[in-house]
């Protein structure tokens, strides 16, 4: 039986894991490009302009707020499982290593539909500046900004995890592997670099996958690109910018399209 203290330990630990992945992804991802490598990418580079030091202090600060509330997220969530009130199960042998495998590939297909659709929400004239405006405060993104996040919004992201072990069996360790690939294409969307290449989006990878430029043009023109992984609800929806493809066509081909300096 979990008492408080074993509680309160989880969430310790959880936060630690949290800010560790945090500063060895995004940190790693800021170090190679805007710091060691900086010149040598440039041509990679979306904006012209780099942030300023202020705005990168903000986005780090309020990473470090987030993680305290996907903490205690974490921690009800083990309550609930605990109280087998959640899908969570604990050996692989019980649905088997497809399962486990497939089950990862679910928890991304079901986050990027929650991820587009509360995200489009949060865009509401009435509700962005009580809750999404932190996250803009980023308008030049650094990798720093994936997880900038204001309280209620962190509150509304950490919600993917009550939708995943309330809708189906999860591993724990299936769900570590999940948060760690969203922790990736996270820093990757807030990268500030074009990693594909020239004719990218022409490919079908390319028209199911977003890249740095689609959620980059999201941090400047705010009412487009609101996918997280895929580009599928933004193609259905009609909500890619239009000048999506040009823009990524030039910055791959390393220029700096005017719409993105």
């Amino acid at each position: 039986m979990f008492s408080s203290s074993s509680f309160f330990e989880f969430g310790i630990k959880l936060y630690g894991v949290q800010v560790l992945r945090y500063l060895i992804i995004a940190g790693g991802a800021f170090l190679v490009f805007y710091v060691v490598w900086k010149n040598h990418f440039y041509k990679k580079r979306i904006r012209s302009s780099f942030p300023e030091r202020k705005n990168i202090t903000t986005e780090i600060a309020y990473s470090f707020l987030t993680f305290g509330i996907f903490s205690l997220m974490g921690v009800f969530i083990l309550f609930l499982s605990k109280s087998g009130l959640t899908f969570i199960y604990h050996e692989v042998a019980q649905y088997g290593w497809m399962y486990f495998i497939s089950s990862i590939f679910i928890m991304l297909l079901l986050h990027d539909t929650y991820f587009y659709w509360t995200h489009r929400l949060m865009h509401h004239p009435k509700i962005f500046r009580h809750v999404h405006l932190v996250h803009h405060l980023s308008v030049n993104p650094t990798p720093w900004a994936s997880f900038s996040f204001h309280p209620l919004e962190a509150v509304i992201e950490s919600g993917i995890l009550l939708l995943i072990v309330f809708v189906m069996p999860a591993h724990p360790m299936a769900i570590f592997i999940f948060l760690l690939i969203m922790t990736f294409i996270n820093v990757l969307g807030h990268l500030g670099y074009e990693l594909y290449p020239k004719g990218f989006l022409k490919h079908p990878l390319g028209k199911l996958n977003n890249t740095s430029v689609h959620h980059n043009m999201h941090h400047q023109f705010f009412n487009c690109n609101y996918g997280l992984y895929f580009n599928l609800w933004d193609r259905i929806m009609g909500t890619n910018h239009p000048d999506y493809n040009s823009n990524f066509e030039k910055v791959a081909a390393g220029n700096k399209p005017d719409a993105v300096k």
